[in-house]
């Protein structure tokens, strides 16, 4: 379809954090901090691993918890080296069909859930079952990068 895309992921390993408490854009900053000192060699490893896209957020109805995680390298997927960081851990997603909404420019907490709300009206009209009570926040650009930004929301297909 034009306004969204039907992927299929396979299972991989993500490195995560669970923020609490916070507002999503400081839950963001602090997570992501965590995570990039994990790839930076805060591991058991003390090994330094490349950055990956995307920085992905999980965002729950009526939930002040956020999960934010960099997807691990092809070449560390088998094994990642252990986080040092009691906050931060491996997880598996396991394989999933995934509806992606993807958009241009800065986004912010509010433009992702406005995002993720035309992605949700749109599968709705469709026909499309999902998982409505979450979604994930998908940013592909560093800070830096100022023009043909790329993000994504999540559903994942039911």
């Amino acid at each position: 379809a034009k306004d969204y895309e039907l992927r299929q992921y396979e299972t991989a390993k993500w490195v995560s954090t669970v923020i609490r408490g916070e507002p999503q854009k400081e839950a963001m900053r602090q997570g992501f901090w965590k995570l990039f000192h994990y790839i930076q060699g805060k591991n058991e490893k003390e090994m330094k691993i490349d950055m990956t896209v995307p920085v992905t957020c999980l965002v729950k109805s009526g939930c002040a918890d956020f999960k934010i995680s960099f997807f691990v390298p092809y070449e560390h997927q088998d094994s990642p080296p252990q986080p040092t960081d009691s906050d931060v851990f491996i997880e598996e997603r396991k394989a999933a069909a995934i509806f992606v909404r993807s958009f241009g420019g800065f986004a912010s907490p509010e433009k992702y859930a406005e995002e993720a709300e035309v992605l949700s009206r749109i599968l709705r009209n469709r026909g499309q079952p999902f998982h409505e009570d979450f979604f994930y926040t998908a940013g592909y650009d560093s800070p830096f990068k100022l023009f043909n930004r790329h993000n994504e929301v999540w559903y994942f297909k039911k």
